[in-house]
Protein backbone atom coordinates (compact mmCIF):
# COMPACT_ATOMS: atom_id res chain seq x y z
CA UNK A 1 0.00 0.00 0.00
CA UNK A 2 1.02 3.49 -0.93
CA UNK A 3 1.79 5.80 1.51
CA UNK A 4 0.36 9.21 1.17
CA UNK A 5 1.66 12.65 3.32
CA UNK A 6 0.37 15.74 3.22
CA UNK A 7 2.72 18.86 3.16
CA UNK A 8 2.83 22.62 2.54
CA UNK A 9 1.98 24.19 -0.77
CA UNK A 10 4.01 26.80 0.09
CA UNK A 11 5.88 26.12 3.26
CA UNK A 12 6.21 29.30 5.74
CA UNK A 13 9.89 27.60 6.77
CA UNK A 14 10.90 28.67 3.38
CA UNK A 15 12.71 25.37 2.82
CA UNK A 16 14.75 25.49 6.06
CA UNK A 17 13.12 21.86 6.94
CA UNK A 18 11.22 23.28 10.17
CA UNK A 19 7.80 22.41 9.10
CA UNK A 20 6.45 19.04 10.60
CA UNK A 21 6.31 17.39 7.27
CA UNK A 22 10.21 16.87 7.21
CA UNK A 23 9.66 14.47 10.66
CA UNK A 24 7.74 12.46 8.87
CA UNK A 25 9.78 12.70 5.98
CA UNK A 26 12.85 12.19 7.75
CA UNK A 27 11.42 8.64 9.53
CA UNK A 28 10.31 7.38 6.53
CA UNK A 29 13.50 7.58 5.01
CA UNK A 30 15.21 6.30 7.83
CA UNK A 31 12.93 3.28 7.81
CA UNK A 32 13.27 2.95 3.64
CA UNK A 33 9.83 3.16 3.08
CA UNK A 34 8.83 4.94 -0.16
CA UNK A 35 6.11 7.60 -0.12
CA UNK A 36 4.48 10.04 -2.13
CA UNK A 37 3.18 13.71 -0.82
CA UNK A 38 -0.01 15.85 -1.21
CA UNK A 39 0.77 19.36 -1.09
CA UNK A 40 -1.83 21.45 -0.18
CA UNK A 41 -2.89 24.93 0.09
CA UNK A 42 -3.76 27.00 2.85
CA UNK A 43 -7.22 27.62 1.62
CA UNK A 44 -7.23 24.17 1.34
CA UNK A 45 -6.15 23.01 5.04
CA UNK A 46 -9.97 24.80 6.16
CA UNK A 47 -11.58 22.69 3.99
CA UNK A 48 -13.57 19.38 4.84
CA UNK A 49 -11.53 17.02 2.64
CA UNK A 50 -8.64 18.27 4.79
CA UNK A 51 -10.50 18.36 8.08
CA UNK A 52 -11.53 15.01 7.59
CA UNK A 53 -7.69 13.88 7.85
CA UNK A 54 -6.48 16.41 10.27
CA UNK A 55 -9.66 18.26 12.06
CA UNK A 56 -7.49 20.94 13.60
CA UNK A 57 -6.48 21.93 9.73
CA UNK A 58 -3.03 20.91 10.24
CA UNK A 59 0.22 19.37 8.29
CA UNK A 60 0.97 16.51 8.11
CA UNK A 61 -1.71 13.41 7.76
CA UNK A 62 -0.83 10.05 7.06
CA UNK A 63 -2.72 7.79 4.49
CA UNK A 64 -1.79 4.00 4.09
CA UNK A 65 -4.60 1.65 3.26
CA UNK A 66 -8.02 2.41 5.39
CA UNK A 67 -5.40 4.24 7.73
CA UNK A 68 -5.34 7.60 8.79
CA UNK A 69 -3.26 9.68 10.86
CA UNK A 70 -2.61 12.99 11.97
CA UNK A 71 -0.18 14.65 14.72
CA UNK A 72 3.30 13.98 13.49
CA UNK A 73 4.46 12.59 16.74
CA UNK A 74 1.61 9.72 16.36
CA UNK A 75 2.71 9.60 13.10
CA UNK A 76 6.59 8.68 13.45
CA UNK A 77 5.71 6.84 16.07
CA UNK A 78 3.65 4.69 13.70
CA UNK A 79 6.47 4.38 11.49
CA UNK A 80 9.23 3.93 14.21
CA UNK A 81 6.93 0.87 15.11
CA UNK A 82 5.62 -0.58 11.88
CA UNK A 83 9.56 -0.80 10.38
CA UNK A 84 12.98 -1.55 12.10
CA UNK A 85 15.87 0.97 12.08
CA UNK A 86 13.87 3.88 14.48
CA UNK A 87 13.45 1.66 18.04
CA UNK A 88 15.51 -0.44 19.68
CA UNK A 89 14.43 -4.52 19.83
CA UNK A 90 14.70 -4.93 23.70
CA UNK A 91 11.78 -3.81 25.71
CA UNK A 92 13.42 -1.50 28.17
CA UNK A 93 15.72 0.15 25.67
CA UNK A 94 12.18 0.45 23.20
CA UNK A 95 10.13 2.13 26.42
CA UNK A 96 13.04 4.72 27.03
CA UNK A 97 12.97 6.12 23.56
CA UNK A 98 10.15 6.43 23.34
CA UNK A 99 10.17 8.52 26.31
CA UNK A 100 12.28 10.48 25.12
CA UNK A 101 9.81 10.88 21.52
CA UNK A 102 7.32 12.32 24.20
CA UNK A 103 10.18 14.61 25.94
CA UNK A 104 11.20 16.01 22.65
CA UNK A 105 7.42 17.18 22.05
CA UNK A 106 5.64 17.58 25.32
CA UNK A 107 8.97 19.22 27.21
CA UNK A 108 11.55 20.91 24.52
CA UNK A 109 9.19 21.64 22.07
CA UNK A 110 6.99 24.33 23.50
CA UNK A 111 9.05 27.10 24.43
CA UNK A 112 10.83 26.78 21.40
CA UNK A 113 8.40 26.92 19.47
CA UNK A 114 6.90 29.95 21.04
CA UNK A 115 10.08 31.38 20.67
CA UNK A 116 9.90 30.96 16.88
CA UNK A 117 6.62 32.53 16.83
CA UNK A 118 7.08 35.34 19.46
CA UNK A 119 10.17 36.81 17.32
CA UNK A 120 7.66 37.00 14.19
CA UNK A 121 4.61 37.79 15.01
CA UNK A 122 5.64 40.03 18.51
CA UNK A 123 8.29 41.57 17.41
CA UNK A 124 6.32 45.03 17.33
CA UNK A 125 4.52 44.40 20.83
CA UNK A 126 5.18 46.88 24.19
CA UNK A 127 5.69 43.43 26.04
CA UNK A 128 8.32 41.65 23.21
CA UNK A 129 11.28 41.92 25.00
CA UNK A 130 9.76 40.43 28.24
CA UNK A 131 8.86 37.45 26.66
CA UNK A 132 11.49 37.05 24.45
CA UNK A 133 13.72 36.67 27.60
CA UNK A 134 11.06 34.20 29.95
CA UNK A 135 10.96 32.00 27.07
CA UNK A 136 14.82 31.82 26.79
CA UNK A 137 14.87 31.36 30.40
CA UNK A 138 12.45 28.62 29.89
CA UNK A 139 14.52 27.11 26.90
CA UNK A 140 17.67 27.49 28.62
CA UNK A 141 16.63 25.25 31.82
CA UNK A 142 15.48 22.39 29.07
CA UNK A 143 18.78 22.91 27.29
CA UNK A 144 21.26 22.20 29.86
CA UNK A 145 19.62 19.55 30.91
CA UNK A 146 19.72 17.87 28.25
CA UNK A 147 22.59 18.68 27.58
CA UNK A 148 23.52 17.40 30.95
CA UNK A 149 21.99 14.01 29.82
CA UNK A 150 23.90 13.81 26.79
CA UNK A 151 27.23 14.59 27.58
CA UNK A 152 29.39 13.63 25.04
CA UNK A 153 27.71 10.74 23.46
CA UNK A 154 26.55 10.51 19.81
CA UNK A 155 22.79 10.20 21.04
CA UNK A 156 20.52 10.44 23.89
CA UNK A 157 19.86 6.48 24.39
CA UNK A 158 22.53 3.62 22.41
CA UNK A 159 21.63 4.15 19.09
CA UNK A 160 20.05 6.94 16.92
CA UNK A 161 15.90 6.36 17.88
CA UNK A 162 13.27 8.35 17.23
CA UNK A 163 13.64 10.40 20.19
CA UNK A 164 16.55 11.68 18.25
CA UNK A 165 14.66 11.99 15.44
CA UNK A 166 11.97 14.07 17.03
CA UNK A 167 14.80 16.01 19.23
CA UNK A 168 16.74 16.76 16.66
CA UNK A 169 13.56 18.45 14.65
CA UNK A 170 12.60 20.68 17.83
CA UNK A 171 16.44 22.08 18.10
CA UNK A 172 16.83 22.97 14.90
CA UNK A 173 14.32 25.86 15.40
CA UNK A 174 16.64 27.12 17.29
CA UNK A 175 19.43 27.73 14.44
CA UNK A 176 18.63 31.37 13.48
CA UNK A 177 19.63 32.16 17.23
CA UNK A 178 22.75 31.63 19.20
CA UNK A 179 20.64 30.15 21.89
CA UNK A 180 22.20 26.55 20.74
CA UNK A 181 26.00 27.62 20.22
CA UNK A 182 25.91 28.17 24.17
CA UNK A 183 25.45 24.21 24.15
CA UNK A 184 28.51 22.70 22.12
CA UNK A 185 27.44 18.91 22.41
CA UNK A 186 23.85 20.11 21.29
CA UNK A 187 25.30 21.92 18.36
CA UNK A 188 26.94 19.10 17.50
CA UNK A 189 24.36 16.05 17.82
CA UNK A 190 22.26 18.29 15.55
CA UNK A 191 24.87 18.17 13.28
CA UNK A 192 25.10 14.67 13.21
CA UNK A 193 21.83 14.16 12.78
CA UNK A 194 21.57 16.51 9.85
CA UNK A 195 24.48 14.25 8.72
CA UNK A 196 22.68 11.35 7.85
CA UNK A 197 22.09 10.68 4.33
CA UNK A 198 17.91 10.08 5.37
CA UNK A 199 18.03 13.37 7.01
CA UNK A 200 19.29 14.81 3.71
CA UNK A 201 17.09 13.56 1.45
CA UNK A 202 14.48 13.94 3.41
CA UNK A 203 15.81 17.91 3.62
CA UNK A 204 15.95 18.04 -0.46
CA UNK A 205 12.74 16.88 -0.93
CA UNK A 206 11.43 19.54 1.08
CA UNK A 207 13.43 22.35 -0.09
CA UNK A 208 12.48 20.88 -3.49
CA UNK A 209 8.69 22.09 -3.02
CA UNK A 210 9.87 25.16 -1.75
CA UNK A 211 11.85 25.72 -4.69
CA UNK A 212 9.27 24.52 -6.67
CA UNK A 213 7.08 27.31 -5.77
CA UNK A 214 9.13 29.70 -5.50
CA UNK A 215 9.85 29.61 -9.37
CA UNK A 216 6.37 28.77 -10.54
Amino acid sequence: MTITITAFERSPDRGRGLARDMRVRWALEEVGQPYEVRLVSFKAMTEPAHLALQPFGQIPTYEEGDLTLFESGAIVLHIAERHGGLLPDETNARARAISWMFAALNTVEPPVFDHSLARILERDQPWYEQRLRALEESIGKRLHSLSARLGDADWLDGAFSAGDLLMVTVLLRLKSSNILDEYPNLAAYVARAEARPAYQRAFAAQLAVFQAASSG
